[in-house]
């Protein structure tokens, strides 16, 4: 099986039988026979036509040797069966002319919905609307003006006129609002006169359309249906199940066992084939999808766009639903040995490695960076979905890596780092020789944004770092050193001990701040960290021997 520490991600499942989880990884071995795959599909305008998933499954055969299954999910320009594509789950042939008659009432809804919803009247309707809007707006602002300055010569009248001049003059004011007001009921009745026939073709449209998706919705169950009673699914046990009996009760999405995973795990169990490795990606337009339907491993969630060429993990609706049952029979989960992560201390609450160097803490961003110590306790541990790193160790640095299992002890603990409550002792090589003995170092750090992850003495840009230092040995020409951080600076004891402010001498290993002498790791170890337990209120004092 596929070591945790090359992969990427993982599709998993349990056992409906046993409950024991089960995996089957996403390594960059098969994301990179993928990507050949993609490059293939770009030469052919036949797979360019529609967005939709296609995968990979790498697979051993019976001699050893291995060979690559590929799937795309659905149909593929209307054809299930497609020479050098892993075919569908068996069942389809059963339902095949239902399917015919089905899919061919479906596209005559589909035709009479876009005729339906691109009607002539619907444009013509919103023209005129638009039209009668804008007179009736210019109609309203001339007759407000109009009645402001009439109000203002009755007030003209009523101080310049007496007798019959003011009932002529006062009268004349009225007809003029007569007269505006039939104007404007005049428009309003053109108005009705000229939308009211468009509005009742749209109106008599928009209630086609709503019957009509209704019976294309009816007629998509009832296809699904039949499609599941006859679909029947093998895993590497052996056994044998229709959909509807691994998801009873309830209505299952459209295309549940039609995606590419179900397809290529069904193919494998029923031609003695080992799954290794499998991937899933989008080929083809994007789409937006405003269900739940797909996942991704960076955790997307609702209406998320599936674009060209990305990697997907299993659909929540359809295929994570069957995991468990396909990948029955495969190798079971991994134990801790596996995943040579020596454990220093384990409570309820915490939990503490001895951090190999080369590994990271947390996963980095870019695909070939995933492996650290938080994925590989997650693979572990998959149901302790709130476990985090405290605090973090440059990948070259080994040595004691706090994790948490609870968001309120981490948020605790964090506090006494940022409090630095905590005391941190680590252990060094520096590839010279130190004059002093020990000593205090105060440098403002810097990391220039240009130059990641390279920090420098800045003092007008730099925040405040201190190290106490002492000297355990000089050994030849390199020296043995105790470093205690104060502070918690991005690579503060690295820069601390290389730059001519500080110690002047690099430690054994750090090729990125200088070190010139030939070494098989950086010679850096976080020997000590002792700390009050958040829970249980006593001091917890760990150690990790110095490996060098």
């Amino acid at each position: 099986m596929v070591s945790d520490s090359t992969a990427n991600y993982w599709y998993e499942g349990r056992c409906p039988q046993s409950g024991e989880l089960l995996r089957l990884p996403r390594t960059p071995l098969v994301e990179a026979i993928a990507c050949d795959l993609m490059q293939y599909l770009a030469t052919d305008e036949i797979y360019n036509r529609e967005g939709k998933m296609y995968g990979v499954l790498l697979v051993e055969l019976p001699t050893g040797q291995t060979q690559v299954l590929k799937a795309f999910s659905g149909l593929l320009n209307g054809c299930s069966v497609i020479e050098g594509w892993v075919p569908p789950i068996p069942g389809r042939d059963e339902v095949a002319l239902e399917e015919a008659q089905t899919l061919a009432e479906l596209d005559a809804i589909k035709q009479e919905l876009i005729t339906l919803q691109q009607l002539p009247q619907r444009q013509q309707y919103e023209n005129l609307a638009d039209e009668f809007q804008q007179q009736l707006q210019q109609m309203s602002d001339r007759h407000h003006n109009s009645k402001q300055q009439r109000g203002d010569n009755r007030e003209k009248f009523y101080q310049t006129l007496t007798g019959e001049a003011l009932n002529t003059a006062l009268e004349k004011l009225d007809e003029e609002s007569r007269q505006q007001g039939i104007e404007r009921r005049r428009l309003k009745a053109q108005q009705n006169a000229e939308l009211q026939p468009l509005q009742q073709i749209v109106t008599a449209a928009d209630a086609r359309i709503q019957e009509l998706k209704q019976r294309r919705k009816a007629l998509s169950r009832q296809l699904q249906a039949q499609m599941h009673a006859a679909y029947s699914l093998m895993n590497f046990l052996g056994q044998s199940v229709s959909l509807q009996q691994l998801m009873p009760g309830g209505s299952m999405p459209t295309g549940t066992g039609d995606c590419c995973a179900p397809k290529l795990l069904h193919y494998a169990a029923t031609h003695q084939l080992k799954p290794l490795a499998m991937a899933e990606f989008w080929w083809g337009d994007s789409a937006y999808s405003s269900d739940k339907k797909f996942t991704r491993e960076d955790r997307k969630g609702a209406g998320e766009q599936r674009s060209r060429g990305e990697f997907y993990g299993a659909c929540v609706e359809r295929c994570q639903p069957l995991m468990g049952f396909l990948l029955s029979g495969l190798k079971s989960f991994p134990s801790r040995d596996e995943l040579n992560l020596p454990i220093i201390y384990e409570d309820e609450w915490l939990i503490a490695v001895n951090k190999p160097p080369g590994l990271l803490s947390v996963p980095g961003r870019d695909r070939h960076n995933q492996d650290s110590v938080l994925s590989r306790w997650r693979y572990l541990f998959p149901e302790a979905v709130n476990i985090m790193t405290v605090h973090r160790l440059d990948q070259e640095t080994s040595g004691i890596l706090l994790l948490a299992r609870h968001r309120q002890t981490h948020r605790q603990l964090s506090q006494q780092f940022q409090q630095r409550q905590i005391h941190k002792v680590y252990e060094a090589i520096l590839a010279g020789c130190v004059a002093v003995e020990q000593g205090v170092i105060e440098l403002p750090l810097w990391g220039n944004p240009e130059n990641r992850p390279y920090q420098q003495v800045n003092w007008q840009h730099g925040k405040p770092s201190v190290t106490k230092f002492r000297v355990l040995a000089r050994e030849g020409n390199y020296t043995r050193v105790e470093l205690i951080p104060l502070t918690g600076r991005t690579h503060q004891l690295r820069v601390h001990a290389a730059d001519e402010q500080g110690l002047g001498i690099t430690i054994l290993g750090d090729r990125l701040y200088g070190c010139s002498a030939v070494a098989s790791r950086l010679h850096l170890h976080a020997r000590e960290l002792s700390f009050e337990h958040p829970q249980l209120g006593k001091t917890i004092h760990l150690q990790a021997q110095t490996p060098f």
